[in-house]
């Protein structure tokens, strides 16, 4: 578990398109073996402490005729950001995927007293 020590507490979400290979015959569509599409996600202001992160994907377009293989993930999550990792394997042909992403922490409080 996480135990918040803040009184103030930050809920920061968006949405990445992660990429659209079908159209440009990319990797992701065309290859085959490990893929992977990375992008570095920046909050909209820092946390105090390592928030947690929670990734999904929102859209996905996968060839019918291959198996589904699909990893999403946060990774190297700081207080001003993280990465926002898609993997695929094998044979799985993925045309385009969007994911969401919400991160939970606390937040710098400007009325909290600082006593030394």
């Amino acid at each position: 578990m996480k135990r918040i020590s803040s009184t103030a507490f930050g809920i920061d979400q968006g949405s990445r398109l992660m990429f659209a290979d079908f159209a440009d015959g990319g990797v992701m569509w065309t290859g085959k073996g490990s893929r992977e599409s990375r992008h570095v996600i920046g909050f909209s202001e820092p946390f105090t402490g390592i928030p947690v992160v929670m990734a999904s994907i929102s859209l996905m377009d996968i060839d019918r005729d291959a198996n589904v293989r699909a990893e999403i993930v946060a990774e190297h999550i700081t207080e001003t950001g993280f990465h926002l990792v898609f993997r695929t394997w094998g044979d799985s042909r993925v045309a385009r995927i969007r994911a969401e992403w919400t991160a939970f922490g606390g937040l710098h409080d400007e009325d909290a007293w600082e006593v030394e």
